[in-house]
């Protein structure tokens, strides 16, 4: 079976290139033909534009021997972009399968898109022959704006790594991800004086970069620089570290798709302490709009800075409750979200569409 993929270029800083990644990882390039096209990249606009120029015209000259064409997808650009290479698949009449990855979906086409825009994302999106979502609740919202495709909830994943002996006796917590408000990192910097005053060797450590306009939060982290450090964008070994030096992973984001970060985080035994958004609840497992201690870790309410201080002071005075969220943690990456199950999930996909 010869697949067209495209999405982020493996290079760029998120998670659709970090899924992207532990496909090939996982050998899914053994299973079928896979020819991979980046079409977006880090950096300018005039970069963005010619790198988006070029793999369009690499589509085009790949497309004619494609079996399927898998589109990886989020919002805003990225759903623009993929539309326009949409078009041509279906020209062709190929096979589609478009994998929605943003968490951000439902506020991009009901607030950001005009009535005409919204015809249209569901007229192209309508005519996919398989549509995968990241959770139940992306399921609902997608099934009720395009209720001719066939959705399935195919979650994330990634590999489980030997386990190690850990420390959570200490009092150091991780941020990964893009460094902006949407992440929550306004509510992080307002919380992390109270946690520091209530455990005096707290620190907190935002692995990431700062988005443009998040010049006032980079200002405040550094006004906090005596326990909060900033080490840039973390690349695997880097990464690697810190999962190991850290006990508690923090993410309070304001939404979500499935978190490639915080399946990480759970993979080597992290205690969570997450916002309860998007598809986050269905990997702690739990309910979504559940708030408190589950087994897993603790979700609270986002852009709430109070819920998210108490919880932090709460985790980093119980080290033993750390011990047993972060075993857990790793049991449910074990269970549920090991990277060998969703290949196999994936091609049997592909299969299935191919009939």
């Amino acid at each position: 079976m010869k697949v067209l993929m495209i999405g982020a270029d493996r290079s760029v800083k998120g998670g659709v290139s970090a899924v992207v990644n532990n496909l090939y990882r996982a050998g899914l390039d053994k299973r079928v033909d896979l020819t991979y096209i980046g079409t977006v990249v880090d950096g300018s606009r005039a970069r963005k534009l010619w790198k988006g120029i070029r793999a369009l015209i690499r589509f085009l000259f790949c497309l004619p021997g494609a079996d399927l064409v898998h589109v990886n997808m989020a919002a805003d650009a990225s759903c623009r972009r993929k539309m326009i290479f949409l078009r041509f698949a279906y020209l062709a009449k190929k096979k589609v399968v478009i994998h929605e990855h943003g968490g951000d979906f439902p506020g991009y086409y009901n607030l950001r898109c005009h009535r005409g825009q919204q015809r249209r994302i569901r007229r192209i999106l309508g005519k996919a022959d398989r549509f995968l979502v990241l959770s139940e609740e992306w399921k609902t919202f997608f099934s009720s704006l395009l209720p001719d495709v066939r959705m399935e909830v195919l979650q994330n994943a990634v590999f489980l790594p030997p386990e190690e002996k850990r420390d959570y006796g200490g009092h150091r917590v991780l941020f990964l991800g893009r460094l902006c408000r949407e992440k929550g990192i306004g509510e992080l910097l307002a919380a992390a004086p109270a946690v520091r005053a209530a455990v005096p060797d707290f620190e907190l450590i935002l692995g990431g970069f700062w988005e443009r306009g998040s010049e006032d939060l980079q200002a405040r982290a550094a006004a906090l620089a005596e326990f909060v450090y900033c080490p840039g964008w973390v690349g695997e070994r880097r990464r690697t570290e810190l999962f190991s030096s850290c006990s508690i992973f923090v993410l309070p984001t304001w939404f979500e798709g499935q978190p490639i970060s915080l399946l990480e985080a759970m993979a080597v035994g992290l205690c969570p302490a997450v916002s309860a958004v998007g598809g986050i609840p269905q990997i702690m497992g739990t309910e979504a709009g559940f708030y408190g201690e589950a087994k897993t870790g603790v979700l609270f309410r986002e852009k709430d800075e109070k819920a998210l201080e108490t919880v932090l002071i709460r985790l980093l005075q119980d080290e033993e409750l750390q011990r047993q969220m972060g075993q857990n943690a790793r049991e449910r990456i074990r269970e549920s979200y090991e990277i060998g199950r969703y290949v196999d999930r994936l091609t049997a996909i592909y299969e299935g569409v191919m009939g």
